[in-house]
């Protein structure tokens, strides 16, 4: 299939504000682990691309895991369980203070479908506080992931022939008075749990603003999203379009045959792209936008793109150049980027020598036998280490500029 760009024709402000309520990130600054993810200055990815900046923001290890997922289904997590305690745990100090406070509801169960990173971090979560997990995955899902989502002790089900829709309605069926569905995405009946997953990813964007703050960097111009359902699109556009003031213009990344943001935005409704849905993104291997997420993407994005595994391919080796160490789905911001950079004249994008740009990187090697497949080298994140060298101290690298704040 052929790549695609749509400028947003249903863009608008109107309606769009940031969440009320509790900030996540006084919640995860309490779990085992937290720390802020690095934000790397990409100066060679910026002289390649004629671009002014290019900042990555990179989650290839975010609270032990290595994606950014479990930001979000920590935080629905969280406030799921308290919502069925029916008490405020408050205050905890700790994982294991929270735990305890939990228990009443033992035994109990967490329950999940994904394409791999989100329901590692469910179960996780159910790890950390003592309870079950059931997790559900799509046909073809990598064996990686499967033995990566079991090795926190959840039980995991590869669903023969189905799709990322299919999962879903397998672990919807698991909801009751034992067990939470933590999903992120909704359907009637089902949106308070995916928009509190909405709401954890919000850490990403407040660190961001803080490092580039505390490097006296100026604000970004455009910022680079790579989305399945469109939660990661939802709490970006939230972010950013919630709040007075300059802001950015936003882009999504979708792989070419499981763009469904893309072709629902262009139906003007939500839009089933049909499977099997077989990209190396396996991340954003998803047909039908969330009902929640949709109307905030469709309102928020300036413009849709759709890219190739082998855009994927080559934009986690320009990556490894620059010492991030990126999975097919990390890389497809960059492989966006790199595809409308390459056509900015002819679709109108803003994209020039003086634009400083923000993206993603969402996931690690989460499967490193592809990771060697398409990189050449090992997943590790410092140019010398790979070349047989010792790793540069602290973890930076002297092939980069700058790295703010790990």
């Amino acid at each position: 299939m052929e790549r695609r760009y749509l400028p947003n024709p249903r863009r608008s402000d109107v309606g769009l504000v940031a969440p009320d309520g509790p900030r996540p990130r006084s919640f995860h600054r309490r779990l085992p682990g937290y720390a802020p993810t690095r934000l790397v200055d990409a100066a060679p990815l910026a002289a390649g691309l004629d671009l002014g900046r290019v900042w990555v923001k990179d989650e290839s290890s975010r609270l032990g895991l290595p994606a950014f997922k479990m930001l979000g289904a920590s935080w629905a997590t969280y406030r799921a369980l308290v919502d069925r305690l029916g008490t405020d745990p408050e205050p905890w100090a700790d994982i294991d203070e929270l735990a305890a406070a939990l228990a009443p509801l033992r035994p109990f169960r967490l329950a999940a479908a994904t394409d791999g990173n989100h329901g590692r971090a469910v179960a996780r979560m159910a790890k950390l506080l003592g309870l079950g997990c059931d997790i559900f995955m799509p046909d073809g899902s990598s064996p990686a992931r499967v033995a990566a989502i079991e090795s926190e002790g959840a039980s995991c089900t590869v669903l023969p022939g189905a799709t990322y829709e299919d999962a879903v309605e397998r672990a919807k069926a698991e909801a009751g008075d034992d067990c939470i569905v933590v999903s992120d995405t909704s359907w009637p009946g089902y949106e308070e749990i995916p928009r509190w997953v909405i709401d954890g990813y919000s850490t990403i964007f407040e660190e961001v603003d803080e490092q580039l703050e505390s490097r006296g960097e100026p604000p970004i111009d455009v910022v680079v999203v790579q989305t399945g359902v469109g939660a990661l699109a939802s709490a970006t556009a939230a972010y950013y379009r919630g709040r007075p003031g300059r802001q950015p213009w936003l882009l999504n990344v979708e792989p070419v045959d499981a763009a469904c943001l893309l072709v629902s935005v262009e139906a003007g409704e939500r839009t089933l792209v049909p499977g099997p849905h077989r990209s190396i993104m396996a991340g954003l291997n998803c047909g039908l936008p969330s009902m929640l997420a949709f109307p905030t993407v469709a309102a928020g994005f300036d413009a849709f793109v759709s890219v190739t595994d082998d855009d994927a391919r080559r934009a986690m080796r320009e990556l490894a150049d620059v010492c991030v160490v990126a999975g097919e789905t990390g890389a497809a911001g960059l492989a966006g980027l790199d595809v409308v950079v390459e056509r900015a004249a002819e679709w109108g994008a803003p994209l020039g020598p003086d634009t400083s740009v923000l993206v993603l990187c969402t996931e690690g090697a989460t499967d490193p036998a592809a990771y060697r497949e398409i990189v050449g080298a090992e997943p590790v994140a410092c140019a010398r280490a790979r070349e047989g060298g010792e790793p540069c101290p602290e973890g930076t690298c002297a092939r980069l500029g700058v790295i703010a704040g790990r």
